[in-house]
């Protein structure tokens, strides 16, 4: 196993231990967490890409602990009725349609690669989980509305990235 792979798997072991502190109304040190384990998938793609350690766990559960990642902070956020949920329906539903794709196009021997749109997704819908858990913080009474208008551009970089993809895979959704 190597390092990229670790902090993959660090990044999923951070994901309990966010949600008990942000249950326990411990919001500074939830971001923390998010914030730790936001930086550890910015790194462990850095490093596999520098030191040639590329692997098909990598391929697969780096994408894979981001959403659970963000997923899961986006449904804490819900249930505290911080944010609305149609927000994280349409975060998903692109999700599980892009997810769904890509094990198309891996079957059919091709890979989609991420495009610039699906990494603005990322970075603004993590940005917006930090704004939410440390707006007010930072910046006082315009906390939040700073947070929730990053959070409208994560939802938009999110429809816009799920079309992109889309598009790009295209020809693996016609029926043969």
């Amino acid at each position: 196993m190597n390092l990229p792979n670790l902090l993959t798997l660090l990044r999923m072991a951070l994901v309990p231990v966010f949600i008990v502190l942000f249950y326990l109304d411990l919001r500074t040190w939830a971001a923390v967490v998010f914030i730790a384990a936001a930086v550890t998938d910015a790194l462990d793609g850095h490093i596999a890409r520098s030191r040639n350690q590329i692997t098909n766990f990598g391929k697969l559960m780096d994408p894979l602990a981001d959403k659970i990642l963000t997923v899961s902070a986006f449904i804490c956020l819900v249930d505290t009725h911080e944010i609305a949920a149609w927000m994280v329906v349409v975060i998903l539903a692109r999700e599980f349609a892009i997810t769904g794709l890509r094990g198309v196009a891996a079957a059919e021997g091709v890979v989609i690669a991420a495009g610039m749109g699906g990494k603005l997704k990322t970075v603004f819908q993590m940005l917006a989980i930090i704004l939410l858990l440390l707006g007010e913080i930072l910046f006082g009474s315009a906390g939040a509305a700073i947070a929730a208008a990053v959070l409208w551009v994560a939802v938009i970089l999110t429809v816009y990235s799920g079309v992109e993809y889309l598009w790009k895979g295209r020809k693996l959704l016609t029926m043969k």
